[in-house]
């Protein structure tokens, strides 16, 4: 399962991650995220153990969101060694999203 970031936890569990991290940036309210969340679910599986998968709530979170140029969501950033190294702004198709892990592994 994804784990929720928030400013509370975004530290510890991405800038200080030893293994790539994929952020999904979303509010419950956008259509398009809802529809991306069984991917993201998906890929927070498939990549346990090699790679966390997070999501964290726009809304409740907005000073992390702008820190990252989020204008419109779902915005998926990877992380490797605390960085944002790629980022990708609307739906994308699940294989768009195992490329950018695979890159940062």
């Amino acid at each position: 399962m994804a784990m929720k970031l928030s400013g509370s936890n975004i530290e510890k569990e991405v800038y200080q991650a030893d293994i790539p991290v994929l952020v999904d940036f979303y509010a419950d309210w956008c259509g398009p995220c809802k529809a991306m969340s069984p991917v993201v679910e998906a890929l927070a599986e498939e990549y346990e153990g090699k790679a966390k998968v997070g999501k964290i709530n726009t809304d409740e979170n907005q000073e992390i969101a702008m820190e990252y140029g989020v204008m419109s969501i779902p915005t998926f950033i990877v992380f490797k060694g605390g960085k944002a190294v790629k980022k990708m702004t609307g739906m994308q198709d699940k294989k768009t999203l195992v490329a950018a892990i695979e890159e940062a592994l």
